[in-house]
This record gives structure tokens, sequence and C-alpha cells, in this order.
């Protein structure tokens, strides 16, 4: 992975790769992590966030984090100076990717081979920020507990999304009873222990989606009992069905 400056506040970063995972790391910059191919998956102490080539992911300057593809990939990521631009996010979160903000990511990949064109390099960065100060939240985090049992909990809904665990079945894990567990839950994730297992659902959907399974496939595979029952979920979260999420046509006009 090479980094090149296209300003003294902002670099690009290109990598093309089969698969790529990178250890735990952090950045004096914060960096907006962006594949144009593949889904990438992006995990901190406080959660993942899992994003196609429609989304990124924004992370603060200085936060640990590791980042890996679920499929082959096409990095082209930022790295700004998170003093250069106010209003950009102060925790890790994943935005849209506009065709807009696609273009201009591409536009400084670019204009970074051609370190002569120094205005026109100033006029795509400061437009590019403008961009991206102006983007939505997207709802594609899994925020992870800090509370050790409960952690531990998490982490096996998440590696068993397709096993139904009733909100009294958590409870019994963590021998709590149910109003003791609901609060604990809110309390640790910020959402409700059934909205916490279908976000977890859903990231995982967007990864085997990314590897090209079928949607009847990634729905069992995610504990849903249809594939009308799993794209009727995907909808009402993310606005469109799995197919048209990953549309090769709609990402080919934003190219």
């Amino acid at each position: 992975m090479r980094a090149q400056a296209v300003t003294d506040h902002v670099a690009v970063v290109s990598q093309d790769a089969p698969r790529f995972a990178s250890r735990r790391h952090s950045h004096p910059q914060a960096q907006l992590i962006y594949a144009i191919t593949g889904v990438v998956s992006v995990t901190t102490a406080d959660g993942t966030w899992v994003v196609p080539p429609s989304r990124a992911v924004w992370v603060p300057a200085g936060v640990e984090h590791d980042t890996r593809s679920h499929s082959a990939v096409q990095f082209r990521s930022l790295l700004i100076d998170p003093a250069e631009v106010a209003g950009l996010p102060v925790v890790c979160t994943a935005i849209e990717v506009t065709p807009l903000l696609r273009e201009l990511i591409l536009r400084l990949v670019a204009v970074a081979e051609t370190p002569e064109r120094v205005e026109l390099r100033d006029e795509v960065t400061q437009l590019l920020l403008m961009e991206l100060a102006s983007l939505p939240v997207e709802p594609l985090s899994l925020p992870q507990p800090q509370h050790a049992q409960l952690a531990r909990f998490c982490d096996q809904i998440r590696d068993e999304p397709a096993v139904a665990v009733s909100l009294e079945q958590a409870a019994g894990t963590l021998h709590m009873s149910r109003a003791s567990f609901m609060r604990l839950f809110q309390r640790e994730t910020g959402m409700s222990f059934l909205r916490w297992r279908q976000q977890a659902r859903l990231l995982h959907a967007l990864a085997l989606l990314a590897e090209g399974q079928s949607i009847l496939n990634v729905a069992l595979a995610c504990g849903y009992d249809s594939p009308s029952a799993f794209s009727a979920m995907f909808r009402r979260v993310l606005g469109k069905s799995p197919s048209e999420y990953f549309d090769p046509v709609e990402l080919k006009s934003m190219s």
C-alpha cells in the first residue's frame, strides 16, 4: 500500500489486491477508507463497520483500527489533516460515497501523479472536503460492548448469525433478568438486543453478498427463513434490495 501527498494536508492511499488485511494501527491524520470495488470491514475497540463500494468508513486521527476486505479490492483511501476542515465526524462512522465524492477521490489519485498541477490539486481537495462535510451518516456499524461477559456473548452472536436467540435466552446466558439485560445492552451498545442482532446479520450479509453468494444462501446463513424475509429487512434498513445495493449498473454509472 502506498501513500502519495496531494497537498500539505491530504494524501491518497492506493492498493489493488485479491484480498487485504492490516494489523491494528493508527494514523496521525484522519482516514477515509474507501474501495472502488469489494467490501471492506473496519474494526476498532468500539465496533465494526462493513461497507460496499457505495459507502466508506471515516476513522478519526489517532483511532486504532484494522481493515480487511471480503473479496478482491481496489483501495483508494484518503489521509486528511483533521485541522484542515471543520464539520467532519469525531467518531468512526460509515458515510455515503456520492457520485461526486467518488469522482473527486479518483481525481485526487490522478493529480497526485502530476505534482506540477498545484492549483488543480488545491481546488479538487477543497471541493472534496466540502462534500465530505455535508454527507449523511450510514447505518453500517456494529457497536462492541465493553462489559466483558456481554462482549463475549456478542462475539458468539456475531460468529453464528444464523442461530436464533430470543431475548429471554440472551438474558439467561448472562444470568440476568430480562429487564436487567435490556438495560445493560442498551447502555453498552446504544441499541436494543434485537436491533443489534439484526445489524450483525446485515453486516455479515454484506460480506457474503460481496463474495457473490446467492440471496438464498445469504438469507439462510443469516438466520432468515426465506429470501423475501431477508430482502425485506435489507430494504427496510438500507433503502434498497440486496440486488439493487450491489447493482453493477449503478456502480458503472458512478464511474
